[in-house]
Protein backbone atom coordinates (compact mmCIF):
# COMPACT_ATOMS: atom_id res chain seq x y z
CA UNK A 1 0.00 0.00 0.00
CA UNK A 2 1.42 3.30 -1.33
CA UNK A 3 1.53 5.88 1.67
CA UNK A 4 1.69 9.85 1.86
CA UNK A 5 5.43 9.27 3.59
CA UNK A 6 6.46 6.98 0.93
CA UNK A 7 5.12 9.08 -1.90
CA UNK A 8 6.57 12.30 -0.55
CA UNK A 9 10.18 10.40 0.11
CA UNK A 10 10.44 9.64 -4.22
CA UNK A 11 9.27 13.18 -4.90
CA UNK A 12 12.40 14.52 -2.58
CA UNK A 13 14.20 12.67 -4.06
CA UNK A 14 13.53 13.16 -7.33
CA UNK A 15 13.63 16.56 -7.23
CA UNK A 16 17.09 16.63 -5.25
CA UNK A 17 18.22 15.50 -8.81
CA UNK A 18 15.99 17.31 -11.01
CA UNK A 19 15.66 20.51 -9.18
CA UNK A 20 14.34 22.39 -11.91
CA UNK A 21 12.41 19.25 -14.13
CA UNK A 22 8.80 20.83 -14.50
CA UNK A 23 9.61 24.66 -15.06
CA UNK A 24 12.49 23.74 -17.85
CA UNK A 25 9.97 21.38 -19.87
CA UNK A 26 6.58 23.40 -19.34
CA UNK A 27 7.85 27.07 -18.65
CA UNK A 28 8.94 26.93 -23.03
CA UNK A 29 5.31 25.45 -23.54
CA UNK A 30 2.47 27.82 -25.09
CA UNK A 31 -0.97 27.64 -25.79
CA UNK A 32 -2.50 28.75 -28.41
CA UNK A 33 -2.69 32.17 -27.02
CA UNK A 34 1.00 32.51 -26.69
CA UNK A 35 0.95 32.32 -22.65
CA UNK A 36 2.69 29.88 -20.88
CA UNK A 37 0.42 27.45 -18.56
CA UNK A 38 2.49 29.69 -15.62
CA UNK A 39 1.24 33.06 -17.57
CA UNK A 40 -2.10 31.81 -17.72
CA UNK A 41 -2.55 30.77 -13.67
CA UNK A 42 -0.27 34.25 -13.03
CA UNK A 43 -3.57 36.00 -14.81
CA UNK A 44 -5.61 33.80 -13.05
CA UNK A 45 -5.19 35.33 -9.98
CA UNK A 46 -4.52 39.49 -11.39
CA UNK A 47 -5.79 41.65 -8.70
CA UNK A 48 -5.07 39.61 -5.68
CA UNK A 49 -1.89 40.99 -3.83
CA UNK A 50 -1.37 38.11 -1.46
CA UNK A 51 -0.65 34.68 -3.43
CA UNK A 52 0.78 31.74 -1.87
CA UNK A 53 2.41 29.12 -4.23
CA UNK A 54 1.79 25.73 -3.15
CA UNK A 55 4.37 23.02 -4.99
CA UNK A 56 6.26 26.11 -5.75
CA UNK A 57 9.18 24.69 -7.28
CA UNK A 58 12.32 26.54 -8.73
CA UNK A 59 9.93 29.92 -7.94
CA UNK A 60 9.41 30.41 -11.76
CA UNK A 61 5.77 30.95 -11.26
CA UNK A 62 6.54 33.44 -7.90
CA UNK A 63 8.79 35.29 -10.15
CA UNK A 64 6.18 35.72 -12.95
CA UNK A 65 3.54 36.94 -10.15
CA UNK A 66 6.34 39.07 -8.45
CA UNK A 67 7.15 40.91 -11.79
CA UNK A 68 3.84 41.20 -13.23
CA UNK A 69 3.82 44.94 -13.81
CA UNK A 70 0.11 44.95 -14.56
CA UNK A 71 -0.72 44.83 -11.26
CA UNK A 72 -2.08 47.73 -9.08
CA UNK A 73 0.43 47.33 -6.43
CA UNK A 74 3.65 47.22 -9.07
CA UNK A 75 5.58 50.64 -7.90
CA UNK A 76 3.79 50.99 -4.91
CA UNK A 77 5.86 51.37 -1.80
CA UNK A 78 4.65 48.02 -0.56
CA UNK A 79 4.31 45.31 -3.35
CA UNK A 80 2.54 42.16 -3.75
CA UNK A 81 3.35 39.71 -0.86
CA UNK A 82 4.24 36.45 -1.93
CA UNK A 83 5.10 33.08 -0.22
CA UNK A 84 5.55 29.78 -1.60
CA UNK A 85 6.29 26.09 0.14
CA UNK A 86 7.98 23.45 -1.36
CA UNK A 87 9.19 19.39 -0.20
CA UNK A 88 12.30 20.31 -2.08
CA UNK A 89 15.33 21.97 -0.56
CA UNK A 90 16.77 21.77 -3.51
CA UNK A 91 14.11 23.45 -5.66
CA UNK A 92 13.93 26.05 -2.84
CA UNK A 93 17.60 27.34 -2.96
CA UNK A 94 16.99 27.91 -6.88
CA UNK A 95 13.75 29.68 -6.31
CA UNK A 96 16.13 32.13 -3.03
CA UNK A 97 18.73 33.02 -6.09
CA UNK A 98 15.79 34.52 -8.26
CA UNK A 99 16.63 38.26 -7.51
CA UNK A 100 12.79 39.31 -7.83
CA UNK A 101 11.96 36.84 -4.78
CA UNK A 102 14.33 39.15 -2.43
CA UNK A 103 11.42 39.41 -0.26
CA UNK A 104 9.30 36.45 -0.85
CA UNK A 105 8.49 34.01 2.27
CA UNK A 106 9.80 30.75 0.84
CA UNK A 107 9.45 27.17 3.13
CA UNK A 108 10.17 23.73 3.55
CA UNK A 109 6.57 22.59 4.69
CA UNK A 110 4.07 19.79 3.40
CA UNK A 111 0.91 21.33 1.81
CA UNK A 112 -0.98 19.00 4.62
CA UNK A 113 0.99 21.61 7.27
CA UNK A 114 1.05 25.25 6.42
CA UNK A 115 2.82 27.48 8.34
CA UNK A 116 0.87 30.27 7.95
CA UNK A 117 -1.83 31.88 10.23
CA UNK A 118 -5.48 31.54 9.08
CA UNK A 119 -6.54 34.13 6.59
CA UNK A 120 -3.61 35.02 5.22
CA UNK A 121 -3.82 34.98 1.49
CA UNK A 122 -6.24 36.46 -0.90
CA UNK A 123 -5.27 33.46 -3.59
CA UNK A 124 -3.24 30.48 -3.41
CA UNK A 125 -1.91 29.23 -6.86
CA UNK A 126 -0.19 25.59 -7.57
CA UNK A 127 1.57 24.69 -10.89
CA UNK A 128 1.54 20.86 -11.77
CA UNK A 129 1.91 20.26 -7.67
CA UNK A 130 -1.54 19.75 -6.29
CA UNK A 131 -2.28 16.90 -8.26
CA UNK A 132 0.78 15.35 -6.91
CA UNK A 133 -0.40 15.49 -3.21
CA UNK A 134 -1.55 12.69 -0.79
CA UNK A 135 -3.79 13.33 1.73
CA UNK A 136 -5.56 16.05 -0.80
CA UNK A 137 -8.62 16.80 1.82
CA UNK A 138 -6.11 17.78 4.24
CA UNK A 139 -4.64 20.08 2.04
CA UNK A 140 -8.00 21.79 1.10
CA UNK A 141 -8.78 22.42 4.52
CA UNK A 142 -5.33 23.99 5.00
CA UNK A 143 -5.93 26.18 1.83
CA UNK A 144 -9.24 27.37 3.47
CA UNK A 145 -7.76 27.89 6.25
CA UNK A 146 -4.88 30.21 5.14
CA UNK A 147 -7.22 32.00 2.46
CA UNK A 148 -9.28 35.18 3.76
CA UNK A 149 -13.17 35.05 3.00
CA UNK A 150 -13.59 35.06 -1.09
CA UNK A 151 -10.18 33.90 -1.49
CA UNK A 152 -9.15 32.09 -4.64
CA UNK A 153 -7.26 28.51 -5.73
CA UNK A 154 -6.42 28.36 -8.79
CA UNK A 155 -4.00 25.11 -10.07
CA UNK A 156 -2.64 23.80 -13.71
CA UNK A 157 -3.03 20.12 -13.54
CA UNK A 158 -2.38 17.16 -15.71
CA UNK A 159 -4.80 14.66 -16.81
CA UNK A 160 -2.26 12.27 -18.77
CA UNK A 161 -3.46 13.33 -21.96
CA UNK A 162 -0.84 13.74 -24.70
CA UNK A 163 -2.70 14.98 -27.72
CA UNK A 164 -0.43 12.67 -29.84
CA UNK A 165 -1.16 9.28 -31.41
CA UNK A 166 3.20 8.74 -31.96
CA UNK A 167 3.47 9.24 -28.72
CA UNK A 168 0.79 6.67 -27.62
CA UNK A 169 2.30 3.99 -29.53
CA UNK A 170 5.78 4.75 -27.70
CA UNK A 171 3.82 4.85 -24.61
CA UNK A 172 3.10 1.41 -25.03
CA UNK A 173 6.85 0.55 -25.32
CA UNK A 174 8.00 2.51 -22.48
CA UNK A 175 5.59 0.84 -20.00
CA UNK A 176 6.82 -2.63 -20.88
CA UNK A 177 10.48 -1.01 -20.18
CA UNK A 178 8.87 -0.10 -16.67
CA UNK A 179 7.31 -3.26 -16.12
CA UNK A 180 10.42 -5.09 -16.27
CA UNK A 181 12.57 -2.38 -13.72
CA UNK A 182 12.87 -3.89 -10.14
CA UNK A 183 9.29 -3.07 -8.46
CA UNK A 184 10.94 -1.57 -5.05
CA UNK A 185 12.63 1.32 -7.90
CA UNK A 186 9.01 1.87 -9.71
CA UNK A 187 7.17 5.44 -8.71
CA UNK A 188 4.78 4.70 -6.30
CA UNK A 189 0.84 6.11 -7.01
CA UNK A 190 1.20 10.06 -6.80
CA UNK A 191 -1.70 11.95 -5.15
CA UNK A 192 -4.65 11.70 -5.66
CA UNK A 193 -6.91 10.56 -9.23
CA UNK A 194 -9.86 13.16 -8.56
CA UNK A 195 -7.51 15.95 -9.33
CA UNK A 196 -7.51 14.90 -12.84
CA UNK A 197 -11.46 15.95 -13.30
CA UNK A 198 -13.71 19.00 -12.39
CA UNK A 199 -16.04 16.72 -10.80
CA UNK A 200 -13.24 15.38 -8.32
CA UNK A 201 -12.23 18.63 -7.68
CA UNK A 202 -15.90 19.54 -6.32
CA UNK A 203 -15.61 16.58 -4.27
CA UNK A 204 -12.36 17.63 -2.63
CA UNK A 205 -12.96 21.47 -2.23
CA UNK A 206 -16.69 21.76 -1.51
CA UNK A 207 -16.23 20.08 2.09
CA UNK A 208 -13.99 22.52 2.56
CA UNK A 209 -16.15 25.71 1.73
CA UNK A 210 -14.78 26.22 -1.77
CA UNK A 211 -17.74 27.27 -4.68
CA UNK A 212 -17.85 24.46 -7.75
CA UNK A 213 -15.08 24.42 -9.59
CA UNK A 214 -14.46 26.35 -12.74
CA UNK A 215 -12.76 24.14 -15.14
CA UNK A 216 -10.97 24.70 -18.32
CA UNK A 217 -9.04 22.52 -20.74
CA UNK A 218 -5.94 24.13 -22.32
CA UNK A 219 -3.31 22.78 -25.19
CA UNK A 220 -0.11 23.37 -24.45
CA UNK A 221 2.52 22.90 -27.43
CA UNK A 222 6.10 21.52 -26.43
CA UNK A 223 7.44 21.06 -29.29
CA UNK A 224 10.88 22.34 -30.13
CA UNK A 225 14.20 20.50 -31.50
CA UNK A 226 14.15 16.76 -31.14
CA UNK A 227 16.77 16.42 -27.88
CA UNK A 228 14.89 19.70 -26.19
CA UNK A 229 11.41 17.60 -26.36
CA UNK A 230 12.62 13.65 -25.44
CA UNK A 231 14.55 15.48 -22.76
CA UNK A 232 11.46 16.66 -21.21
CA UNK A 233 9.77 12.77 -21.96
CA UNK A 234 12.55 11.32 -20.04
CA UNK A 235 12.11 13.86 -17.16
CA UNK A 236 8.75 12.23 -16.33
CA UNK A 237 8.78 11.03 -13.00
CA UNK A 238 7.65 7.46 -13.82
CA UNK A 239 11.03 6.88 -15.74
CA UNK A 240 13.06 7.28 -12.92
CA UNK A 241 13.52 3.52 -12.29
CA UNK A 242 15.12 2.72 -15.59
CA UNK A 243 18.86 2.31 -16.30
CA UNK A 244 20.79 4.27 -18.87
CA UNK A 245 20.48 1.03 -20.64
CA UNK A 246 16.90 0.96 -20.79
CA UNK A 247 16.60 5.23 -21.42
CA UNK A 248 18.74 4.88 -24.80
CA UNK A 249 16.25 1.98 -26.14
CA UNK A 250 13.34 4.15 -25.32
CA UNK A 251 15.38 7.08 -26.66
CA UNK A 252 15.40 5.30 -29.95
CA UNK A 253 11.82 4.12 -29.61
CA UNK A 254 11.01 7.95 -29.04
CA UNK A 255 12.88 8.94 -32.00
CA UNK A 256 11.43 6.18 -34.26
CA UNK A 257 7.95 6.77 -33.47
CA UNK A 258 8.48 10.48 -34.21
CA UNK A 259 10.30 9.59 -37.93
CA UNK A 260 7.44 10.87 -40.09
CA UNK A 261 7.10 14.45 -38.01
CA UNK A 262 10.85 15.52 -37.62
CA UNK A 263 11.29 18.40 -39.72
CA UNK A 264 13.72 19.59 -41.68
CA UNK A 265 15.19 21.84 -39.25
CA UNK A 266 15.39 18.78 -36.26
CA UNK A 267 12.15 19.93 -34.55
CA UNK A 268 8.94 17.98 -33.58
CA UNK A 269 5.19 18.80 -32.59
CA UNK A 270 4.40 17.93 -29.32
CA UNK A 271 1.05 18.92 -27.31
CA UNK A 272 -0.47 18.13 -23.91
CA UNK A 273 -3.42 18.89 -22.57
CA UNK A 274 -3.27 20.30 -19.03
CA UNK A 275 -6.64 21.34 -17.30
CA UNK A 276 -7.16 24.86 -14.98
CA UNK A 277 -9.07 24.62 -11.90
CA UNK A 278 -10.21 27.38 -10.04
CA UNK A 279 -12.82 28.14 -7.15
CA UNK A 280 -13.39 30.29 -4.85
CA UNK A 281 -13.89 30.36 -1.17
CA UNK A 282 -17.14 31.10 0.05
Amino acid sequence: MTTAASQEAFLHAYHAEHPAVTSEWLGHGRAPDGRSSYEILRDRVAGRERVLDLGCGDGLLLDLLARDTSEPSAGREHPRQLAGVDLSPETLALARQRPALADTRLEEARAQELPFPDGSFDACVSHMALMLMADIEQVAAEVARVLAPGGVLACVVGNGVLLDEAYDRFRALANEEIADAPEAKRMPALGDRRTRSREGFDAILGPAGFAPVEWESVAIDLGGPVDQVWAGVAGLYNYEPLDQAAMERLRGAFLDARRDSITPEGTVPFTVQLQLATAELR
